[in-house]
């Protein structure tokens, strides 16, 4: 297996996984739910939203220097009102939560995850070791001001290669974050084992 194959089926991977142990167990009426003071957790809708906008931002905006697709879904998602920064915190928004259609969200999930797909099939492994101006970009083409609540991602995505962007926020981060939703799945009581 080459390695564009590999980060192909790695990155392919993140929503299989995301089918088969979450949207095959969990209503979509639960995806909405986070855990309580006992169980502190974000809720499936959140995460979902999170994971998938970081990696929008990181192939679509850090690397290839073009808008987010989320600024073409961000009205039909429910949340046209919020700052472009909305959902890209580890801790959850309810603002963004409550207002997001789930049946959109997944519109937009499957079109930045088409589009980052189609994007590796390109991919020249001499392009990973490329360092893009990725808070120039977050700045100038997703309104992210550097010197917000989210200088700490400026700082984080300033000096990266491409192949990080790659390995963590179109592949890693997802699995991370799905694994969460597994323990939010269980905690539900609907782990199919």
């Amino acid at each position: 297996m080459n390695l564009q194959h590999w980060i192909a089926a790695d990155h392919t991977s993140v929503l299989t996984r995301f089918d088969n142990a979450i949207v095959m167990h969990v209503p979509v009426e639960q995806w909405k739910v986070s855990g309580g003071p006992d169980a502190p957790s974000p809720s499936i809708t959140w995460l979902l939203f999170h994971m998938t906008y970081h990696q929008d931002l990181a192939l679509n905006t850090a690397v290839r220097n073009h808008r987010p697709v989320l600024a073409e879904h961000r009205d039909h998602l429910g949340i046209g009102h919020l700052p472009p920064s909305a959902g890209l915190s580890e801790s959850e928004d309810r603002a963004v939560t409550d207002a997001v259609d789930i049946a959109s969200l997944r519109e937009y999930v499957d079109a930045v995850a088409a589009g980052t797909a189609g994007w590796i099939t390109r991919l020249s492994s001499m392009a990973l070791d490329t360092v893009p101006s990725a808070s120039w970009r977050l700045e100038h083409k997703a309104g992210i001001p550097a010197d917000g609540d989210l200088s700490w991602l400026h700082s984080m995505w300033t000096g990266k290669t491409v192949a990080w962007f790659v390995q963590w926020e179109c592949i890693g981060h997802g699995h991370a974050h799905v694994g969460e939703m597994l323990a939010i799945r269980n905690r539900l009581g609907l782990s199919p084992h």
